[in-house]
């Protein structure tokens, strides 16, 4: 099977460059799938679970915010940050998810939109590692 090259990137660095056979990524218009060889695309990506195949075995990542580009045969991510499912801190996730929801249920009695979006990007965050932590161990 024909495979594409796979970046993703933080402003911390490199988390992954590797060949692989499939990449599906929550892009902003919806979730997408990119093969080898797929026509030139770009995206702006949420924050949400990217996946990637190769040799048959499954990897998730968690990443927040930014942009995709797929060209000659190679996609490259500019995320705000990923982490691997499996080096998820599953209570710390929790927690931090219970802490958004908290902060939601306050901001919404208050007239202040800017902690409420903070709440709801936090929120996001937390929903995503839980995500990307429960199917990496399936």
């Amino acid at each position: 099977m024909a495979q594409i090259h796979l970046e993703v990137v933080t402003p911390s660095g490199p988390v992954v460059s590797d060949d692989v056979d499939i990449v599906t990524a929550p892009g902003v218009g919806g979730e997408f799938g990119v093969l080898a060889n797929h026509a030139p695309f770009l995206s702006t990506i949420k924050t949400g679970t990217l996946s990637f195949k190769k040799d048959k075995q499954a990897k998730y990542l968690m990443v927040s915010g930014g942009f995709s580009e797929v060209s000659n045969n190679k996609i490259t991510f500019l995320v705000e940050s990923a982490e691997y499912g499996n080096d998820i801190d599953v209570d710390r996730a929790l927690k931090a998810k219970e802490r958004a929801e908290q902060r939601l249920a306050k901001a919404a009695q208050s007239t202040e939109k800017l902690n409420r979006v903070r709440a709801e990007a936090a929120l996001q965050r937390a929903i995503a590692r839980l995500r990307a932590a429960e199917l990496s161990k399936s």
